[in-house]
């Protein structure tokens, strides 16, 4: 399997990275797993992360016995699930992104107090 140049990753866009999962997994004889199997896995690296959070910036501190976490490779697993997902789903995450940002953009747009004043275009 060809790698892509990870070294360049500020360069890779979502295409790119959605290949590169499916190159990954294409490796395996197993393949995709089942959506659901993939949706329990995902619930499951989601409260790693939770848990990261509530460590760092919740009440709830780490042991001293507990294992250094990050918070941010908890939500690296979270965005590579997703687009595991999506590859086994036959979905495309920028068109994703493009819908549901299309969506917030118009639903929130009088929602929050914007920084610049402006009630409204």
């Amino acid at each position: 399997m060809k790698m892509l140049d990870t070294g360049k990753f500020s360069k890779m866009n979502v295409s790119d990275m959605q290949k590169e999962v499916d190159e990954y997994i294409g490796q395996f004889k197993e393949g995709y797993f089942s959506p659901m199997s993939q949706i329990v896995r995902f619930t499951e690296e989601l409260g790693e992360l939770a848990r990261e959070v509530n460590h760092v910036y919740g009440d709830k501190k780490k042991k001293a016995t507990e294992a250094d976490g990050s918070i941010s490779e908890e939500l690296g697993d979270m965005f590579i699930l997703c687009l595991i997902l999506a590859n086994s789903l036959d979905m495309d995450i920028t068109e994703i992104y493009k819908k549901n940002m299309d969506k917030f953009t118009k639903r929130d747009k009088y929602r929050y107090d914007r920084k610049d004043g402006k009630l409204h275009d």
